[in-house]
């Protein structure tokens, strides 16, 4: 399986995962001229931007470890511009902006067998 396609099938069951703990998902793969988020997510008064990782081998280190700083920062910077383009989410609803990261673990036949996921795993400060 190529990298985009084990990143696409990651993604999905990220979705899965997170429905399944009670996230809505709001959004999947926001694109903006800074960079992408891959999913966007609501629970308990967070709006949560997500990074999905997906590893089929684990000698590579731990999938949470690639998201660099630069990688962070492009983050942010979409975080706010989609904020600016759903401000009522912010303003009315009140939810805080969270940066979470979710690390999906396959098997060589390219299957989901594990996920990890990191609440705050950066912060914009």
């Amino acid at each position: 399986m190529n990298k985009n396609g084990l990143g696409n099938l990651g993604e999905d069951y990220a979705c899965e995962v997170l429905e399944g703990l009670g996230y809505e998902v709001l959004d999947r793969n926001f694109r903006s001229r800074f960079g992408e988020i891959d999913i966007i997510a609501r629970k308990e008064g967070f709006l949560c931007f997500i990074e999905v990782k997906t590893r089929s081998e684990r000698s590579m280190g731990r999938p949470a470890e690639s998201v660099t700083l630069s990688k962070q920062q492009k983050i942010i910077k979409t975080t706010e511009y989609y904020i600016v383009c759903h401000p009522a989410l912010v303003e009315r609803e009140g939810l805080q902006p969270r940066f979470d990261c979710i690390e999906v673990f396959a098997s060589s036949e390219g299957r989901p067998v594990a996920y990890e996921y990191i609440k705050n795993a950066f912060t914009a400060n």
